[in-house]
């Protein structure tokens, strides 16, 4: 008896949904479309503070130091690299489930069909604009080759025409106001159109489709006059939504759903953080770019002195705190995706490049963002206004990316921009006294994949330096 009892409970049961058994109402459907999101919360806080450290201000402690170099990646950060691929390719293999079966439904509206649709092609689209901007052409895998095994890397054209084709769907399909909180909506698919559309050079569709969140009035810039301003009213651990969020990676105080950046980011010495720690990525106050920063700006406040054995100048970032989170991954701070201000500073630099200059059009939609750093009114005119009255259209440009620099540290721009401008290699020099790496631009194919896809050659697929 007692071997029997061994044998069924060692006897292998495989348990499966069918497809033809799940995908029939909205309510499977929206559950699989949740499946899409786990991933992406999952890898994102990594990423950010990964991208952050290949940046002008930007340090890596520990393992991660080695970003600092700008020499590409080690074999440490290299698999780091290939775990977040794979957190992407999951993502986009669950909304490829959606896209391919939801329209098979047998009792769910096209209303519902649409919607959940488009919302797996907006997050779809997301996991796919990170992997084309650090891995350049991947191999595309949609709701018609999910299944192929060996698939070859796409160009960087082809990836691009997915995320904007999905993005355009997204765009058509989705609501105006979220479904619920931390649903992406038309607004949302506005906004990453015209960050997609400013990495490729389409200026006229950037500034027509970031005028067009403007211009819809939903969105403004959350009043501040003080830091706790910002730790609270835009990052904070208990706040639902902002004027200023258009989307943004939801989390909560609850076991599996709570936010890890603060933990990677927060020294145990501020109290900001109930867990501690592991201050892994930080600044330095002797740095050219904090020493350029204005001390009047409320932005600069949110980074602490904190000398934990890398020097009296050492700081630490503030921006996100959450004295009352359940654990190390247990926070409440949402992760934000686009935020109104992005969207005016897109404006702005698209507009200026558009007509060769910056007009007044632009130069408000920067000074926008500028005011409302130094506690002034957004939409009123004021003493720190910049002017840009004779100044060519690379002072301006220079300007806007400066502004994204102070207002997006830990949310993954500023390398981005680096690139997309052509200006990462003098900044970094000049900056960092640091000359980048060819392998530092793009990070290579991971080895898994390589072993996995018989179509992609070790030897010519893989990424320069790699």
């Amino acid at each position: 008896m007692s071997l029997a009892s061994c044998t069924d409970l060692l006897e292998e049961n495989p348990k499966a949904v069918a497809v033809e058994n799940f995908y029939n109402t909205a309510e499977e459907v929206e559950a699989a479309v949740n499946a899409i999101y786990s991933p992406l919360r999952s890898t994102r806080a990594e990423q950010i503070v990964v991208l952050d450290t290949h940046t002008d201000w930007g340090y890596g402690r520990g393992s991660r130091a080695q970003y600092n170099d700008f020499a590409g990646l080690n074999a440490t950060n290299t698999n780091t690299a290939g775990s977040r691929w794979d957190s992407f390719y999951l993502a986009i293999r669950n909304a490829n489930l959606v896209i391919r079966n939801a329209p098979e439904g047998s009792d769910i509206s096209q209303e519902d069909i649409a919607y959940y649709t488009a919302e797996a092609k907006f997050l779809r689209a997301m996991a796919y604009f990170d992997l084309v901007r650090n891995w350049a052409g991947v191999p595309l895998r949609t709701e018609e080759t999910m299944e192929e095994i060996d698939l070859p890397r796409s160009s960087e054209e082809e990836v691009y025409q997915l995320i904007i084709d999905d993005l355009l769907f997204a765009e058509g399909n989705l609501p105006t106001t979220p479904m619920n909180q931390g649903r992406p909506t038309t607004y949302a698919a506005k906004a990453m159109l015209a960050d997609v559309y400013m990495h490729r050079g389409e200026y006229q569709l950037a500034s027509s489709k970031s005028k067009e969140v403007i211009d819809s009035q939903v969105f403004s810039l959350v009043p501040i006059s003080s830091i706790e301003d910002i730790q609270q009213k835009i990052f904070g651990p208990d706040l639902l939504q902002s004027s200023e969020e258009l989307f943004s990676l939801k989390f909560a105080r609850e076991p599996g759903q709570g936010n890890f950046i603060l933990w990677i980011l927060n020294h145990p010495s501020t109290g900001y953080f109930s867990f501690g720690g592991a201050y892994a990525h930080y600044a330095d106050a002797n740095d050219r770019f904090y020493q350029e920063w204005d001390d009047a700006d409320i932005r600069k406040s949110l980074w602490d002195q904190v000398d934990f054995g890398l020097g009296a100048t050492t700081i630490v970032s503030s921006k996100y705190i959450d004295p009352d989170a359940i654990s190390q991954s247990g926070a409440g701070n949402d992760l934000p995706i686009y935020r109104y201000p992005e969207v005016l500073l897109i404006y702005a630099e698209a507009e200026a490049r558009l007509n060769g200059a910056a007009n007044s059009a632009a130069i408000e939609a920067l000074n926008q963002v500028h005011r409302r750093a130094y506690g002034f009114d957004p939409n009123q005119e004021s003493d720190v206004d910049l002017s840009f009255e004779g100044a060519d259209l690379e002072s301006f440009v220079d300007a806007v990316l400066q502004e994204k620099a102070y207002e997006f540290i830990f949310e993954g721009k500023r390398w981005y921009d680096l690139k997309r401008t052509g200006i990462a290699a003098e900044r970094i020099l000049e900056y960092r006294g640091k000359t980048i790496a060819e392998a530092h631009y793009l990070w290579p194919i991971p080895q898994q994949e390589i072993n996995f896809n018989g179509a992609i050659d070790p030897e010519t697929d893989q990424n320069p330096g790699y």
